[in-house]
């Protein structure tokens, strides 16, 4: 592990993980832990929050968070998700990171409380996104965003959400999305073996993998008819997809599906932009954010925002 990442992370070496298939322990352990990291930070001050509500597929609100930099341009937007593999997380815990990446870029995002599992699964977090997606489509001009310059990012869950999106709007001839930034993206519910080289420094763990996805997808989870709207390693034919951004720590259990997702969308014509960081866990960036690597990362993201 980066000797920076590891001093980091020291304080949660004796830390007592929840078992296999507890989301509230998840919860409970991991959403203190996503809120000290966003604080951790100084938060700008020149970045607006506003919230709407969007209405989803079967009725229900939602709400989305707008961050605005004060006196920036119009132009570009990004759609943003945040992790927590599908069962915790919420958009005030990530109130920090996204107001830092609008200060430091200037481009405006909306960020999405979309619902969780197991409470809701499959579709209902997708179909919660892609009305988000809608929404700021449809109020673009009000908005100062240019219609051909709205991107998908997110981390974690997140970043496969982001994916799992665009995969959605092609589907469906849906709105038009110019880029998708993942970031360490969770994308492959089939259960892969342990890696010795990565399963002791593991801070998202193999477990916490098993316990997500079938909270997700239920008794389908790993099997054979899991779509890749669900999961986005499951895509066979990545013809028409938006460009990618896509980076992950060597010491990520998402790793491989992460390098194979960038194989598969590099197969397909698609453009893609992939970093894979030495000695860097799962979440690294939020915990050991003073890292030399972290400090890259995050400089490549904003780089990336600033180009759409």
């Amino acid at each position: 592990m980066d000797p920076e990442i590891a001093e980091a992370l020291a304080p949660m070496a004796d830390a007592v993980r929840p078992e296999l298939g507890d989301v509230e322990g998840r919860r409970a352990f991991w959403e203190p832990i996503i809120g000290a990291a966003s604080n951790g930070q100084p938060m700008p001050s020149d970045v607006t929050m506003t919230d709407h509500t969007v209405t989803a597929a079967d009725g229900a609100r939602i709400t989305v968070r707008w961050y605005a930099k004060d006196g920036a341009k119009p132009g570009s937007a990004v759609l943003f998700f945040h992790g927590g593999g599908y069962i915790f997380g919420h958009i005030d815990l990530f109130d920090g990171p996204v107001a830092r990446y609008v200060a430091a870029s200037g481009v405006p995002m909306l960020s999405v409380e979309y619902r969780r599992a197991p409470e809701f699964p499959f579709p209902t977090p997708l179909e919660d996104a892609y009305a988000a997606l809608r929404w700021l489509h449809d109020r673009a001009p009000e908005l100062g965003v240019d219609r051909d310059r709205i991107a998908v990012m997110g981390d974690s869950a997140g970043g496969g959400l982001a994916a799992a999106l665009a995969i959605l709007t092609r589907e469906r001839g849906g709105p038009k999305i110019a880029h998708q930034i993942l970031i360490m993206p969770m994308l492959d519910d089939r259960p892969p073996t342990p890696d010795p080289y990565i399963e002791p420094y593991a801070l998202w763990s193999y477990d916490d993998s098993r316990t997500a996805w079938p909270a997700l997808l239920g008794a389908a989870a790993g099997g054979p008819g899991v779509p890749p709207t669900a999961a986005p390693a499951r895509l066979e034919d990545a013809t028409g997809l938006p460009p990618a951004y896509i980076e992950v720590g060597q010491l990520d259990v998402f790793r491989d599906e992460d390098l194979a997702y960038a194989a598969e969308l590099s197969r397909a014509g698609v453009p893609v932009e992939f970093h894979l960081h030495p000695g860097a866990p799962h979440e690294f960036d939020s915990i050991a954010f003073k890292a030399d690597v972290a400090q890259r990362a995050t400089a490549d993201r904003v780089r990336v925002l600033k180009s759409l």
